[in-house]
């Protein structure tokens, strides 16, 4: 790879190229560092008609070494004509590098899937960049949102004042853009967590509220966004009880699982599905065979029973009258409750 000093005067920006943005302070930096060090690394460029050359990347190393007053500048001539070739080192050359916008990255994805120079697929862009479709497709919806929006997105995650990350903003990209573009305005504003624009983004997603209680919504604050969810999701939960228990009481007799107030079935756990008392009245009912009394005949046999087949009938009859007193005093609670509640 041969490295060539070209008289900067002789090289031309590729106005179409993906990075357009550039921060003043990290460009002064580059100047700074160019003076001590020199440049660490060349650009690379293509030769153009009349003797010219046009830079594939390194624009910022191109414009920091143009302001120092360089007459030369060492660059890479590259012998690639292909556009698409082009653009796609361009792409993936600006993804290394510090200070690529999601924006530009959005923009540029957009310009191959859809510029007829392109016409690329989201399949054949994940293969030469080495990104996931999804990838590509999350920045590509960034585009829906407004310029006031746009201005504000950065890389990275953090949360900060007056700036919005793609994970803030991915959650309200399906609303409408009279709803979209202000709650996007209010999570920066706010520095309102991604958990939270969730939250607001679900609020607003639901049918059953009415567009002009959402349009009165926007005047909110987030946390005030935040307070009406939560509310609104209590409410709808205890709206729901009275029409679940019907169902939820069934599905617990019969065994099945009960369909709870976020839509999650869950198997109705033994204190769930009856009480002690009801617990053991099941048991009992279950073992205890249902009475068929003995043939006339039977009886003549009883005098010949062992004596200890006769402590055993004392057993069992000890043991019956206890349950006889118990269900008893059972069912006179029952019957007592029952006259309260009438």
């Amino acid at each position: 790879m041969d490295i060539i000093e070209i008289l900067t005067d002789l090289i031309d920006e590729d106005k179409e190229q993906p990075r357009y943005q550039f921060d003043e302070e990290a460009l002064e930096e580059l100047m700074k560092s160019i003076e001590e060090l020199g440049l660490l690394s060349p650009i690379k460029v293509r030769a153009t008609e009349g003797g010219r050359y046009k830079i594939i990347y390194g624009n910022r190393r191109y414009k920091a070494s143009k302001r120092l007053g360089r007459a030369t500048i060492p660059c890479i001539v590259s012998t690639v004509t292909d556009e698409m070739e082009i653009y796609l080192e361009q792409i993936a050359e600006n993804l290394t590098r510090e200070g690529f916008s999601p924006i530009e990255e959005a923009e540029a994805f957009h310009k191959l899937l859809n510029d007829p120079k392109f016409r690329s697929s989201a399949k054949f862009l994940s293969g030469k960049l080495g990104k996931p479709e999804s990838y590509i497709k999350n920045k590509c919806e960034l585009l829906k949102f407004g310029n006031a929006v746009k201005k504000l997105i950065v890389g990275g995650t953090e949360i900060r004042k007056d700036k919005l990350t793609e994970d803030q903003l991915l959650p309200l990209k399906d609303l409408p853009i009279e709803h979209r573009d202000p709650l996007a305005l209010i999570a920066a504003r706010d520095e309102l967590p991604v958990s939270d624009v969730k939250k607001i983004a679900k609020l607003f997603k639901d049918k059953t509220i009415s567009s002009g209680t959402k349009d009165k919504l926007l005047f909110k604050t987030g946390s005030g966004l935040i307070e009406t969810w939560s509310t609104y999701e209590a409410n709808k939960a205890e709206r729901a009880k009275p029409a679940a228990e019907p169902a939820a009481k069934a599905a617990r007799q019969a065994g099945q699982p009960v369909q709870t107030a976020g839509g999650d079935a869950k198997p109705p756990s033994p204190a769930a599905a009856a009480s002690p008392v009801e617990l053991k009245l099941k048991k009992l009912a279950a073992s205890l065979p249902a009475f068929s009394p003995l043939p006339s005949d039977a009886f003549a046999s009883a005098a010949a029973l062992l004596p200890s087949a006769a402590g055993e009938i004392d057993a069992l009859i000890d043991n019956l009258e206890k349950h006889l007193a118990e269900w008893k005093a059972v069912r006179e609670l029952a019957n007592a409750a029952k006259a309260a509640a009438e």
